[in-house]
């Protein structure tokens, strides 16, 4: 692959509700945040692309909606509605296909709809919608043919919040930050059973934004690069019944190939920091599973040796993940910001000392349905 790199990163502080901003106000504000960060005006920029969901936004085709806002007027802008890492992707290839440097921009405002109501319209209306599914529930189903497969208890997965938690105290941008114990986390009320309330990500405003550029334009900027080396996305079935809920297929495939791009052949070995998209509290160590860092069933050792805590061999979300700040369609993009401050040396009381290469991780459907895995260093290729 072309050498490429992230020159520009932007992310709001995530709270409840940002009642006196709007989403035009946030992507504004994200764009004009990224283009000081990279040292650029908005005349560098060649291409935008914004990444919103129209159930989320109230509005069709809503994505359209924020082009003014990001800088788009009399430039080639394309939108993505998923996860900001896929749309992240679509900008990583708009560069490499000579088309210029890119804008990214996400935005999402989960406090202005029914999150529950609109997360259960992602099921197919026929056979699944009036089941009542939604985010939380098939999540529970996921997490319950985890733990049955490999026999994780509800307090391993307890250990990943109180974790995670306590890791977003050191962030400033964090929603929930705080000290829980495991007795705190199962002591919660339950949500859908195995899942209690401090299993479950809150639910966030936020925006956030990166800039994409090539070797030539990155060599001409004084901000320091973090290079893109590898890239890769895949899909499973869209209904849960066809798939083995408790082995994540298509992130073992996307995380072979992007470690494959990024010349990778020991990932606990040569990744030294991993920002993943962790919605529930069993998905810290499941996706840890599935992109190889440890065999099936293990990932709940990986924590219980410490070696996913700061100071670990592998610090696993640092900003403390999603479960303490989830920013729906955002939450991908800030994994990938995370990771570049983690790389420039940046992330104040967070920083995990020497990092040089890290992974981020987005999704995208119920339980995961599609992964996108990023491997970043501080190197050029």
């Amino acid at each position: 692959m072309e050498n490429i790199a992230i020159v520009g990163v932007a992310q709001t502080q995530y709270d409840s509700r940002k009642k006196d901003k709007t989403c035009f106000d946030l992507v504004y504000e994200m764009t004009c945040a990224a283009l000081h960060d990279a040292g650029m005006t908005i005349d560098d920029i060649d291409n935008v692309v914004t990444v919103s969901n129209d159930f989320m936004d109230g509005r069709t085709i809503s994505s359209m909606a924020v082009g003014d806002a990001a800088g788009a007027y009399d430039k080639n802008i394309s939108t993505v509605e998923g996860d900001g890492t896929f749309g992240a992707f679509y900008g990583a290839m708009r560069v490499l296909g000579g088309a210029g440097t890119t804008l990214v921009v996400v935005h999402s405002k989960g406090s202005e709809g029914d999150i529950n109501m609109i997360t259960n319209g992602m099921f197919d209306p026929v056979y699944q919608r009036h089941l009542g599914l939604d985010a939380i529930s098939s999540s529970a189903i996921q997490a319950n043919a985890y733990m049955h497969r490999h026999g994780t208890t509800e307090e391993d997965l307890a250990a990943v919040s109180v974790k995670n938690h306590a890791n977003a105290k050191n962030n400033p941008y964090a929603h929930l930050p705080m000290d829980l114990t495991i007795e705190d986390v199962m002591g919660s009320p339950k949500i859908a059973d195995p899942l209690k309330k401090l299993d479950c990500s809150p639910i966030s405003d936020g925006a956030a934004a990166i800039i994409i550029a090539d070797e030539k334009t990155v060599d001409n900027l004084e901000k320091i690069p973090v290079w893109i080396k590898g890239i890769a996305h895949c899909a499973e079935d869209y209904f849960l019944g066809d798939r083995d809920l408790s082995d994540p297929k298509a992130l073992t495939k996307a995380a072979k190939k992007a470690f494959a791009m990024a010349k990778i052949t020991d990932p606990l070995d040569e990744i030294d920091v991993v920002e993943l998209y962790d919605a529930f509290s069993y998905m810290e160590p499941l996706w840890l599973e599935g992109m190889g860092f440890c065999e099936p069933g293990q990932g709940p050792k990986l924590l219980k040796e410490d070696i996913t805590t700061m100071g670990g061999l592998l610090p696993v979300n640092p900003s403390g993940g999603v479960l303490s700040s989830h920013a729906v369609l955002v939450a991908g993009l800030a994994r990938i910001i995370e990771i570049v401050e983690q790389l420039r040396g940046t992330a104040g009381n967070r920083q995990v000392p020497g990092a040089k290469n890290g992974l981020a991780h987005g999704i995208n459907g119920p339980c995961g349905q599609s992964h996108c895995v990023w491997i970043l260093s501080k190197e050029r290729g």
